[in-house]
């Protein structure tokens, strides 16, 4: 707000007599003249002092600066706080307003006093006092001019000032109002916000429990559904699995029967070689010549015998270097043969009254069809897992009621009972693994492993194509270790 002086500070006019000017307030003087200017409706203005004004461009650069950074700074509660501010400065400014209207009233009054108390004097005193008084009273009168002029001016003050605080207080109820608007909104908004996610919470939940419903009720159709297909399937048309494993089984049974048939015929050539060489032979294996099977050695001529006071040894020969290797453990009468004796003849001395017999196999082992390629399947997955009993630990029987897991990793071995580990091992040089060569009915499905030099288990399979599968797998994930698996004075590998 601009403050602009209407006084003509004692200027003056040609139709104008020359008499005292108003007394000057004491904060007018000054160490240079100050500098005015002619405004509108003949408005004296008095320019400020100092330095030259900057250009408009850069104040108003400046200025839009500021605000746009107050902007930014200021929230509408500052806003209110502010204005509640320039509320009490202006609610200030009225009450001083007022005192000073007080303070002219009381001077205009003692001025009135003044004047008359000089006025009867006037009339009581001649000469040269009378000009004195008269005097006296031509500049009481000129006070009481000035201050007439003052009160105008306070009273144009005090209508601005109560203009101002009007327009302030105007502006502090708008925006309490607004904030109060904006807490409102804001609390509704919150309000919405919470509702939204509970809305959407229970939706979720909704969808999941849906979800599971329809989960088990597509999965208890399915069910019913195939159960439906396979009665369908069993009772209207012929089943291709069933043709195939029936199919198979024939197979097998054929296959065994031309087996028998082929040793049978070897045996004979071989037992005409021998008349001719006059050499009778006293014992025979018996025994499919394949991997799975059990070869026991029975006499020539079919009588019944106790090798109980008779010594056995099993032994392996090569077919091409003819090399006989003895199997360490296998002195029973009753052998099973194991993957390392796959392509190799089986042989066993009988030392019996100071004397020595051979009986042999009439061709070489033969492996288990499609055990190769199942073993090849099996070696994709990390790791396998059989049901197996074991028979001894560290060579004392355990009772066989209890089922183990045998776990055959790429990188380990593992053998548990439930939740607990038995034993657990990596492959090492210092592993032994092979089929059980201690005889016995159960000898083609019994397995012999010894993960480290203190424990060792004989453990049985449910079946021989499972033993076979065991150490084939754990000797192909050994290999990949640079480790070969092997049974007790194994020399060669396989």
């Amino acid at each position: 707000m601009t403050w602009a002086a209407t006084l003509d500070y004692g200027r003056k006019t040609k139709n104008e007599d020359i008499r005292p000017g108003p007394l000057r307030p004491a904060n007018i003087i000054r160490n240079k003249f100050p500098t005015y200017k002619n405004g509108s409706n003949g408005i004296v203005i008095k320019l400020a002092d100092g330095p030259e004004v900057p250009p408009l461009k850069e104040v108003v650069a400046k200025e839009t600066e500021e605000l746009l950074d107050r902007r930014q700074r200021f929230s509408v509660r500052e806003l209110a706080m502010k204005f509640e501010k320039g509320l009490n400065t202006a609610t200030l400014l009225s009450k001083e307003v007022k005192w000073r209207q007080v303070a002219l009233l009381e001077r205009d009054i003692l001025l009135k006093n003044l004047k008359s108390v000089l006025e009867s004097l006037r009339g009581q005193v001649t000469g040269k006092t009378k000009d004195e008084i008269e005097e006296s009273i031509s500049m009481v009168e000129i006070l009481a001019v000035q201050l007439s002029k003052r009160e105008a001016e306070l009273i144009q003050q005090k209508t601005e000032v109560t203009e101002l605080a009007k327009s302030l207080k105007l502006a502090s109820e708008d925006a309490k109002r607004i904030v109060e608007e904006e807490r409102v909104n804001a609390n509704t908004e919150v309000e919405s916000a919470r509702s939204a996610v509970q809305r959407v919470q229970e939706a979720l939940q909704e969808h999941e429990k849906m979800s599971k419903k329809t989960g088990k009720q597509d999965m208890e159709e399915l069910k019913k559904e195939v159960r439906v297909a396979r009665r369908i399937k069993m009772l209207h048309c012929p089943s291709k699995a069933m043709d195939l494993e029936n199919e198979i089984k024939t197979l097998r049974k054929t296959f065994t029967e031309k087996s028998v048939d082929c040793v049978n015929l070897l045996k004979e050539l071989e037992l005409h070689k021998r008349l001719k060489g006059n050499e009778i032979p006293v014992f025979d294996l018996e025994g499919l010549q394949c991997l799975g099977s059990m070869l026991h050695i029975v006499c020539q001529n079919g009588t019944p015998m106790d090798f109980s006071n008779i010594s056995v040894q099993w032994f392996r020969i090569h077919p091409k270097e003819s090399n006989k290797e003895i199997i360490s453990g296998a002195t029973r009468p009753a052998y099973a043969p194991e993957p390392h004796d796959v392509g190799r003849y089986m042989q066993a001395e009988i030392n019996f009254g100071g004397e020595t017999a051979i009986a042999k196999t009439a061709g070489l082992v033969d492996p288990d069809a499609g055990l190769v390629d199942y073993v090849e399947t099996l070696v994709r997955k990390p790791e396998t897992e059989f049901n197996v009993v074991v028979l001894q630990l560290n060579g004392i029987d355990q009772p066989k009621e209890a089922v183990h897991v045998l776990n055959v990793g790429r990188l380990r071995m593992r053998l548990s009972k439930g939740k607990t580990v038995v034993a657990k091992e990596f492959y090492s040089s210092s592993m032994q693994l092979c089929g059980v060569r201690g005889g016995g009915e159960a000898a083609s499905q019994a397995m012999f492993w010894r993960p480290r030099s203190d424990l060792s288990f004989s453990v049985a399979f449910e079946t021989a194509r499972e033993r076979n599968t065991a150490i084939m797998l754990a000797r192909r994930f050994a290999i990949d270790c640079n480790i070969i698996l092997a049974g007790p004075g194994d020399k060669t590998p396989w």
